[in-house]
């Protein structure tokens, strides 16, 4: 029981030094940008993307072939952000972001993903206004709910009597 434990802890332990000593490293000594978070990461097309970078003390630029290239600026320690708005004629579908900042570049290959709209027509309907066809079906349900509430009246009144 206690080298169950005991193996658990050490394996924790391990697992998050493992997860942690990327992050501590630093890439070939050089800093640079490290990580693209781009929210919403699903979007529609003309809204509105916040880029946030880390390791980009310094801002730099975003491109993507769904906006336009984007100033970043420091937000504060070795983190940028920069605001895009994405193209009305965006293709859905998976994006990239490239990063440029500090003389070094980063991309992430599918940092958001932009849905198509909803090409809205009248689907069918007229616009006229009810056909005599419709009005005889109208008219017949209406009926056949006004005979059927009778008989329902009619009948729970007889059970009273």
């Amino acid at each position: 029981m206690r080298t169950t434990r005991t193996l658990a802890a050490a394996a924790t332990a391990v697992a998050a030094l493992g997860v942690a000593a990327p992050a501590a490293v630093a890439r070939d000594g050089m800093p640079g940008p490290s990580n693209i978070v781009a929210l919403p990461s699903v979007i529609a097309r003309g809204g509105q993307l916040t880029i946030t970078v880390d390791g980009c003390s310094r801002g730099g630029t975003a491109t993507s072939e769904a906006f336009r290239t984007t100033m970043l600026s420091p937000v504060g320690g070795s983190t940028a952000k920069g605001t895009a708005r994405v193209h009305q004629n965006a293709r859905p579908g998976s994006h990239s972001i490239t990063v440029n900042c500090e003389g070094r570049t980063l991309t992430n290959p599918a940092a958001f993903t932009v849905i198509g709209g909803v090409r809205g027509g009248l689907g069918g309907s007229s616009s006229t206004g009810a056909t005599p066809t419709d009005m005889a079906i109208g008219g017949s349900l209406i009926a056949l709910a006004l005979a059927g509430g009778g008989v329902f009246w009619m009948r729970r009144r007889a059970e009273r009597a």
